[in-house]
């Protein structure tokens, strides 16, 4: 089994940057997606952007050109650099490690969460 461990989150102003880091505790089969999610209270969890082993990210739509995803596959390390951050992106932020339609095993990982609050 692997473990995720989210880190980096945080109280910032709007405006303000944070980067959040997720380590796997070893190696990740591949290829594989890693990605991060949010949950807001009341609201249901939403995908922020992910990113294959190959270097492929998806962004959603309201973080396209604030939020970056990153990868160290020698790491096994994914992270998220966040600017511009507004209140509308307070959330727990989860991470996740899933399989394609292409990875010999089937697996979904995800960390236990790391809240980002943005307020002033």
């Amino acid at each position: 089994q692997v473990q995720l461990v989210e880190s980096g989150g945080g109280l910032v102003q709007p405006g303000g940057s944070l980067t959040l880091s997720c380590a796997a505790s070893k190696s990740i089969f591949r290829p594989n997606v890693m990605g991060w999610y949010r949950q807001a209270p009341g609201k249901q969890r939403e995908l922020v952007a992910t990113i294959t082993s190959g270097g492929v990210t998806n962004y959603a739509d309201s973080v396209k050109g604030r939020f970056t995803i990153s990868r160290d596959n020698a790491k096994n390390t994914v992270y998220l650099q966040m600017n511009s951050l507004n209140p509308e992106d307070t959330a727990a932020y989860y991470c996740n490690a899933a399989s394609t339609a292409w990875t010999s095993t089937r697996f979904d990982y995800w960390g236990q969460g790391t809240q980002v609050t943005v307020s002033s």
